[in-house]
């Protein structure tokens, strides 16, 4: 038997304000987009605030249905928004933020495990990372360079 170590470095901020000036910006664009999320089921509001290489923005919030399955989170709603209308263009940085409307979250609250596959597929299509920034409603903001730290064994194309 062989034991294999994982380690992942992220970086965290203890506040939205120590962040570069830019990405306080497309932080609060998320906020904004987040709260016309639709979630009357989890009343769990997220929003995306994607900078592209083209320095576009593209905003995504979740979308709940009644038959859950059929939901959509933020992180994928900009995602494949970006891929259909800018399918060149690299995904730079990734603003995460999260709001419970039945407490205050103030944990950074990282992509679920789907969005992280999601993210993954398209900093391997386009061969550069993503900076991912998240956080809750208020408090620390927490900084990955790359999706790897989030989800370090991908499963990829290589596999099929």
């Amino acid at each position: 038997m062989k034991e294999i170590e994982i380690k992942s470095t992220l970086q965290v901020y203890d506040s939205l304000e120590e962040l570069p000036q830019d990405i306080q910006n497309l932080m609060q664009q998320s906020f904004k987009i987040r709260d016309q999320a639709y979630a009357p089921y989890s009343e769990f509001l997220v929003g995306a605030a994607l900078l592209l290489e083209n320095q576009e923005v593209i905003l995504g919030n979740n979308q709940e249905n009644a038959c859950y399955p059929s939901g959509l989170c933020a992180e994928r709603v900009a995602i494949y928004s970006a891929g259909a209308n800018f399918p060149d263009i690299p995904i730079v940085t990734m603003a995460l933020s999260a709001k419970s409307l039945k407490h205050q979250l103030i944990t950074p609250t990282p992509p679920c495990g789907a969005c992280r596959q999601s993210i993954a597929e398209y900093e391997l299509k386009q061969k550069k990372p993503i900076e991912i920034y998240f956080m809750g409603e208020t408090g620390k903001v927490v900084k990955s360079s790359s999706l790897a730290n989030l989800l370090p064994l991908i499963f990829d194309n290589s596999y099929l």
